[in-house]
């Protein structure tokens, strides 16, 4: 069913608009115009596709590498090809290359010379960030097309045609509107688990069906559900998916919405992630934008992690969600790491100045003939367990990097502290 034109693609309509550069490397004769692409996206969006589209139309080569198979012998040679045929014949290369996240730099390098020279226009596809992915030099000299998941309707129209088609079903089944939205729901916008699911399920229908009575096998949504078992999960724990996804539930908790914080949880386990990254995730979360609001958070969190080392999968989603759920609930302060952060930056800029004298270590004669902890006060010496003593540097005497919230458990120490400083500072 793969289309044999641009006319026939479902989806990605955005980069096949009339003189879209799509466009243009699949009209331009002998490849005036032509620009190098590459396809960004997900599984199942058609980059093969388009690729394949391009090199069906006339009056250039076409020529198709992997980077699972091929190296830079191979592009090197392919750039030799290409440059005689360009000179010679004048003709022009279109070179395809799968996966091209998965080239070395070496390899990517290689690439650049027919590039930049004009020997090849090049159609690169990765489902990867090309940003991480993709030599900057090449990068540059490309177009960088993003693919999108196809929409719920034109997965509907693929189906329906692989169903009527010759080349697909043929009409040899019949589809009901259950079993079509079942399949639909279960490719999660990828087109190829769309057509694999829905020949799984035609299979399935025709294996359980008497044809000879002349009545065609019927595909249901029961059909489809025992077909095809469970829906494709979008996700790379190595690629955009990954930080994507725990980006939105990091975001989920910290917006106090649990149940979309679960959700993601959820994807993540469905996944195969390690719960320690799940765990580490949280522990920071509840530090970071619970805090002094609930200092709960943190030991739950940190119980959580323990407990999901010590029994692993499939028991740890029940600590990580216990401990989700109650983050996604707690009050929120990020009083904390603004105090730490804010520190660090003084630090950084040379905001730190000399430790006072009366502070400093004095368990030594030498330390103590220079003055060292001369003056120091206890605050064990004084009825309320607080006295007026100076603890920062003078550069930074007065320096307030704790500003507490008046929310929860950290509007009580807020109330604590600006009774403490009051004394602490002499205010």
């Amino acid at each position: 069913m793969r289309p044999r034109s641009l006319d026939e693609v479902v989806g990605q309509q955005h980069l096949l608009r009339k003189g879209s550069p799509l466009r243009v490397l699949t009209d331009a004769e002998g490849g005036k115009g032509a620009v190098s692409v590459i396809l960004w996206g997900p599984p199942g969006t058609g980059k093969t596709t388009l690729a394949q589209a391009i090199a069906h139309s006339s009056g250039r080569k076409f020529v198709e590498l992997s980077a699972v198979t091929a190296g830079v012998k191979e592009v090197r040679t392919t750039m030799d090809r290409a440059q005689g045929d360009r000179g010679l014949h004048g003709v022009s290369t279109v070179l395809f290359l799968d996966e091209i996240h998965r080239f070395t730099k070496a390899q990517q390098d290689a690439l650049l010379p027919g590039v930049e020279n004009g020997w090849v226009t090049l159609v690169a596809a990765t489902t990867e960030n090309p940003s991480f992915s993709v030599v900057s030099p090449l990068l540059s000299r490309s177009l960088l097309l993003t693919l999108e998941p196809l929409a719920d309707d034109e997965l509907r129209t693929l189906l329906r045609r692989a169903v009527a088609d010759e080349r697909g079903l043929d009409g040899c089944v019949e589809l009901t509107d259950d079993a079509l939205e079942g399949l639909v729901q279960l490719a999660s916008g990828d087109a190829r688990r769309a057509l694999t699911g829905l020949e799984a399920a035609a299979a399935s229908a025709r294996a359980g069906s008497d044809e000879t009575g002349g009545n065609k096998p019927v595909v249901t949504a029961e059909t489809v559900s025992t077909s095809v078992d469970r829906a494709l999960l979008r996700y790379d724990r190595d690629g955009d998916e990954h930080h994507d996804v725990i980006s939105a539930f990091i975001k989920s908790m910290r917006g106090s919405d649990p149940d979309a914080a679960i959700h993601y949880l959820a994807r993540m386990i469905e996944a195969g992630e390690d719960p320690r990254f799940i765990a580490r995730r949280l522990v920071v979360h509840a530090a970071e934008d619970v805090g002094m609001a609930d200092p709960q958070a943190l030991q739950i969190a940190v119980a959580a992690a323990d407990a999901a080392q010590l029994i692993g999968w499939p028991e740890a989603r029940i600590p990580l969600a216990e401990a989700t759920i109650y983050i996604a609930t707690a009050p929120k302060s990020n009083a904390v790491i603004a105090a730490i952060d804010s520190a660090i930056a003084d630090i950084r800029r040379g905001g730190f100045g000399v430790v006072p004298k009366h502070l400093r270590h004095s368990h030594n004669r030498g330390a103590k003939l220079l003055g060292h902890g001369r003056g120091y006060k206890s605050p064990h010496n004084d009825p309320r367990g607080v006295l007026q003593q100076q603890h920062l540097p003078d550069e930074l005497a007065n320096r307030v990097y704790y500003r507490p919230t008046d929310r929860a458990n950290e509007r009580a120490v807020g109330e604590r502290l600006d009774k403490i400083q009051r004394i602490t500072r002499g205010t």
